[in-house]
């Protein structure tokens, strides 16, 4: 990575961390006689599963409902999901270390998942050409418990090997986990678009695209408290129906979604758009069921020792979405298609 593009990185960080400071709780505003509420919306990774969600706040998506989405970056999905714990966040877009929360005591529950695989690939040093070269080796991962942990231990099972068999170990940061590979801290990591094109930029190689083998997952989902979805449905409805044109937007308008990531970037590099932007808005689904086999997938993945024997519809509430389908939303949202 070269020094501009580590600098205007290192900046995104300082506005991020002087953003978090001044976030206040969810709360009500006045704007041109209507009451808009405030969601703070935490997300873990800067890649293109966060799409929807910047261009909801781009294109002020939200507003005709009646809410203000500010997105707020905390790296790593345990840190996202310890911030959605103590209420710091209202709604946070994270994946399988909510399912590691839930099993811990954490009144969390999904309301939605946006992608339900796991959207990762495994980049790795010359001496690395295939999964089994791993062994006694160093792998690279982004937070123990989280999605790219998980990726990293349903694609060893298949190739019949554990963490056991090597080195793990585990950054905050996608672009952490790229200088550890550069620098030979680590000979392989796990990395999602569009860390990706920057691994290929510095030479590496691909060795397997997770993605493709379609293992199901919850990758990244929309986390809330349960007080919050007992207490106000009315709110989580609001932030589903937004969040559901998010989801149509980004794919039927990719200018104003390239727009958005581009902004989030902190660039106009085409190439790093176009790698997030292609790698996730296929995977966007109409309607974010959670799917219960994606919950079996990551408790499947999951060293919890409680993981075993939970029943997967603990973890998900699927009651909003589904009154939203029945009141006619998703029809007007999506015509007669």
């Amino acid at each position: 990575m070269d020094l501009a593009s580590s600098m205007k990185v290192n900046l995104f960080f300082i506005a991020a961390a002087i953003f978090l400071l001044l976030v206040a709780p969810i709360r009500s505003i006045s704007a041109a006689g209507a009451s808009v509420t405030t969601i703070r919306v935490g997300y873990p990774q800067l890649n293109g599963a966060v799409t929807p969600l910047w261009t909801i706040q781009e294109g002020k998506l939200d507003r005709p409902y009646n809410i203000d989405f500010k997105p707020i970056y905390i790296p790593g999905g345990a840190r996202l999901t310890q911030t959605a714990v103590s209420g710091d966040v209202d709604i946070a877009l994270t994946g399988g270390a909510v399912i590691n929360a839930i099993l811990s005591g954490a009144e969390l529950v999904y309301v939605a998942l946006e992608v339900s695989t796991y959207a990762f690939s495994l980049y790795g040093r010359p001496e690395v050409k295939e999964v089994t070269d791993l062994r006694g080796k160093t792998l690279g991962v982004i937070t123990k418990g989280a999605a790219s942990d998980h990726a990293s231990i349903a694609l060893l099972r298949l190739h019949k090997m554990t963490q056991k068999d090597m080195s793990v170990l585990f950054f905050s940061r996608q672009q952490d986990a790229l200088a550890a590979l550069d620098r030979g801290i680590v000979n392989a990591a796990m990395l999602s678009a569009p860390t990706t094109l920057m691994a290929r930029r510095l030479g590496y190689k691909e060795i397997v695209n997770v993605g493709t083998l379609k293992l199901p997952y919850t990758f990244i989902g929309a986390a809330v408290s349960r007080t919050l979805s007992q207490k106000s449905p009315d709110l989580i409805k609001s932030f589903l129906k937004a969040f559901m044109v998010g989801l149509k937007v980004s794919k039927d308008q990719p200018a104003l979604a390239k727009q958005a990531l581009a902004r989030h970037f902190g660039g106009q590099d085409r190439e790093i758009v176009d790698e997030a932007y292609n790698s996730f808005a296929p995977l966007f689904p109409r309607v974010p069921y959670v799917i219960e086999e994606a919950v079996r997938g990551t408790l499947a993945a999951s060293d919890h020792p409680k993981a075993a024997g939970a029943d997967p519809k603990m973890f998900f509430d699927n009651r909003f979405l589904h009154e939203l389908e029945v009141s006619g939303f998703v029809k007007e949202l999506y015509g007669a298609k």
